[in-house]
């Protein structure tokens, strides 16, 4: 496996791209948990089917676009779709949630559209739906690099007005905290990580590595911080294994990195369940 990683660029493109995927989708994927907003990884990744799914339509009819790189539609919807998100969430000011299965529909009416309109894809919208080893190129790469930079950046230089965001809302704003400015930003990020990331987990599965490391992490955590360690280390290790499964199994990444997660999220709970029975145990016994 490493021998063909050094001699097969596409291994390293999708290694490369999958470690830094593995960092910056928990990463984000705490913010959104803590607010209560998990489900909008999966609307964002619904847009972006339908962008991508354009994108392949759009190749199809019209020659010069068919060098186009179907990721930059499939991302660019998926920031027009956050930012609706936001909008519409202004508008339910009192049912907020709302917003999510809106845009969700949305995403999927139209990808099925678009879908229906080119008689389906083949082959191209598997690899998008459900990730693929071979099929992220260099510039994949490129794209994931730059937009990991953005979201360290982002999140170093905002760290504390995010943290009050997420925990209360109203501290931060009579704290000063320019609440509208920075979520407009977060929500564009969080789009950019899915659009990025689909062509190694997949549009349809994209949101669980937002969200199930987060899942394993808080059950270990004892601070914000560390929850954030926790996801991010559990985040890595999903996609690491996911991806050498996928190699060695020949099927898609998305599928294993997914069920990978699921195990150690699994695993982690039977852990913290069975330190509690033992803790619980020991006390009982010494109280006699």
């Amino acid at each position: 496996m490493i021998e063909a990683i050094f001699n097969y660029e596409f291994l390293q493109n999708a290694f490369l791209s999958g470690i830094i995927i593995g960092i910056i989708a928990p990463l984000l994927g705490l913010f959104i948990v803590v607010r209560r907003l998990a489900l909008i990884a999966d609307a964002l990744s619904h847009v972006a089917l339908a962008g991508i799914a354009g994108s392949l339509y759009l190749s199809q009819q019209v020659l010069f676009l068919s060098a186009l790189n179907p990721i930059y539609l499939g991302m660019a919807a998926a920031v027009g779709g956050s930012l609706l998100i936001e909008r519409l969430r202004g508008a339910y000011r009192h049912f907020e949630e709302l917003a999510i299965p809106i845009i969700l529909s949305a995403g999927i009416g139209v990808g099925a559209i678009f879908i229906s309109l080119a008689k389906g894809f083949g082959t191209d919208l598997v690899g998008y739906l459900f990730g693929s080893v071979s099929a992220v190129s260099r510039q994949d790469l490129g794209i994931v690099a730059f937009i990991a930079l953005c979201v360290i950046g982002f999140v170093y230089f905002f760290y504390k007005e995010l943290f009050a965001l997420s925990f209360d809302r109203e501290y931060a704003k009579v704290s000063g905290v320019q609440g509208k400015l920075i979520q407009t930003i977060f929500m564009i990020i969080v789009a950019l990580v899915i659009g990025a990331s689909m062509r190694i987990v997949g549009i349809l599965l994209v949101s669980s590595l937002m969200t199930l490391p987060v899942a394993a992490a808080i059950q270990l955590a004892k601070s914000f911080k560390g929850a954030m360690l926790y996801s991010i280390a559990i985040g890595e290790l999903s996609v690491l294994i996911g991806l050498v499964s996928a190699y060695y199994l020949d099927i898609a990444p998305g599928g294993t990195i997914v069920i990978t997660s699921v195990i150690i999220l699994l695993l982690v709970l039977l852990f913290k369940k069975t330190w509690q029975k033992m803790v619980r145990t020991k006390g009982e016994a010494d109280v006699v």
